[in-house]
């Protein structure tokens, strides 16, 4: 694409589900994984009349439940072995877990078959008159921008739903399985993951909400990773969203944009936090605006809501409305729905959630925030900050996030096995912060760190849960180490009230 008008190329053609049977009849389709998407891909392609196999890694009580249900149907499973290629396949069907280094796929390469991802399978399992996609990723803000983008075309009349790596199945959606019947359009969530395999996909418009290093393991390099993320522009039909205001990201979204081959009269569409140019949404005083979807995109801007009616106002979440409502935009859903659907939006929990205040001191649940491009937009919604951090770094650095946002520390708490990285990068960047280690992993270490971020805290203050790490050298998951932040609050606002 060489302009932010955004003329360019290719068309595309729409798959039918009876041809995808003919092609798959009495093939041998291999499905790599269960789970909530291997399930829907090994009954959709039993469905299409493929002889199906299902391999996993795990022979759990979970994994065997679901092979049990496979298997009344007629699908062969095979439990604790997802390395090797069973003989006579023709066809491979992976789950978004698989690196494409696994042996599997490197089989798979040798003997000429083909692999698929479950999104890959959807797409090509659509048939004429299907819903549309309009489809999200990045490397934050999927889940909510998504959600948003659900809420506002509810909010124009649509029947709609939010699917795809939300956790809900493509294959159920677009198959037409209850809920899903009957629906106008699709608000699809995709990975970086689903969409390396998924070379046919080819959305209505499309977002690449933002880039930062993430899953560099699975993809091997950050140019493989933004390749992958870029795939999601590939086909466009009306509007490439991009993020006007990454000018310092490797590649910028808008640079994927240009590289992508996009049907005929498809437009680059930015969004900023910024005063928006011709072509793009943005914010002047409080107010969202559209300077794209309007009549003359030179003198013309269309307002669509006010900063207050985004839940919550921070500033990342505003651009996630923004880039929401890029896309409902360019499905034709007008600004007063725009408003409203923004207005009826809740976030999901542990995405910088207000759990209480304590003392005249705001507490913060972002347990979300999982890599430091994350934590630093959620740094950036609060000053001054008690920020709680640490967990898993997972080969993350800390002294860009740090410098960034040491003007902004009150104090800090670290937790977790990697906590010492955060300090080293606080020691290099903000040595004046005072900061407190909670030296232990059992369960109350977080109503420690409470409390630690408690003494440092002052009236006016947030205390922050935003990791910038992975959960799991601690807890379940980032959903668990949130509701512990938010039981170690509730329980300090409680001693609070018996004391007065």
């Amino acid at each position: 694409m060489t302009s932010r008008s955004g003329e360019r190329v290719t068309s595309t053609s729409t798959a039918d589900t009876t041809a995808l049977s003919q092609e798959l009849s009495g093939k041998h389709a291999v499905v790599a994984g269960l789970g909530v998407s291997g399930m829907p891909a090994a009954k959709a392609l039993h469905r299409l009349g493929a002889r199906v196999t299902a391999v996993n890694g795990g022979d759990g009580e979970g994994p065997r439940r679901q092979a049990a249900e496979l298997e009344a149907l007629g699908i062969a499973v095979r439990l604790g072995d997802d390395r090797t290629l069973p003989k006579g396949t023709d066809l491979v069907v992976t789950t978004p877990g698989f690196k494409p280094t696994s042996p599997l796929f490197a089989a798979a390469a040798e003997a000429g078959v083909p692999v698929w991802g479950d999104v890959e399978l959807a797409w090509r399992l659509r048939g004429p008159g299907s819903a549309p996609w309009l489809a999200v990723t990045g490397t934050n803000g999927k889940t909510t921008t998504v959600q948003m983008l659900a809420a506002v075309l509810r909010a124009a009349g649509l029947r709609t739903a939010a699917v795809g790596n939300i956790g809900v199945s493509l294959i159920d959606a677009v198959l037409g399985v209850e809920p899903y019947e009957g629906l106008d359009v699709l608000a699809v969530e995709l990975s970086s993951y689903q969409l390396h395999w998924a070379p046919s996909l080819r959305p209505h418009s499309a977002a690449v909400l933002n880039l930062a290093p993430d899953h560099l393991d699975w993809h091997g390099s950050m140019e493989a990773y933004a390749a992958a993320k870029g795939r999601i522009y590939e086909g466009n039909q009306v509007a490439c969203v991009y993020n006007a205001d990454d000018a310092d990201a490797k590649p910028r979204t808008e640079d994927l944009v240009r590289e992508a081959d996009v049907a005929e009269g498809a437009r680059a569409i930015g969004f900023t936090l910024g005063t928006p140019a011709p072509s793009q949404l943005g914010v002047v005083e409080g107010v969202l605006v559209d300077r794209a979807f309007v009549d003359n995109r030179q003198h013309q801007a269309q307002e669509l809501a006010e900063v207050g009616d985004v839940n919550p106002p921070a500033p990342h979440n505003i651009a996630n409305a923004l880039a929401a409502a890029a896309l409902a935009r360019a499905f034709g859903v007008p600004p007063s729905a725009v408003r409203d659907g923004l207005r009826a939006f809740s976030p999901d929990a542990h995405r910088i959630t207000h759990v209480a205040d304590v003392d005249g001191v705001a507490y913060v649940d972002d347990s979300k925030a999982t890599n430091t491009h994350a934590t630093e937009a959620s740094l950036a919604a609060y000053d001054p900050i008690v920020w709680i951090a640490g967990g898993l770094a997972k080969g993350a650095t800390f002294d860009e996030l740090v410098a960034r946002s040491a003007p902004r520390l009150r104090g800090v708490v670290l937790i977790g096995a990697d906590r010492q990285l955060i300090r080293q990068a606080l020691a290099r960047h903000a040595p004046d912060v005072p900061v407190t280690d909670v030296d232990r992993t059992d369960t109350g270490a977080m109503a420690s760190a409470v409390r630690e971020a408690r003494a440092l805290a002052r009236q006016g203050d947030t205390v922050l849960l935003a990791p910038a790490c992975a959960s799991m050298d601690m807890f379940v998951n980032y959903n668990a180490r949130g509701d512990a932040f938010a039981e170690a609050v509730r329980a300090l606002a409680a001693e609070g009230r018996s004391e007065q």
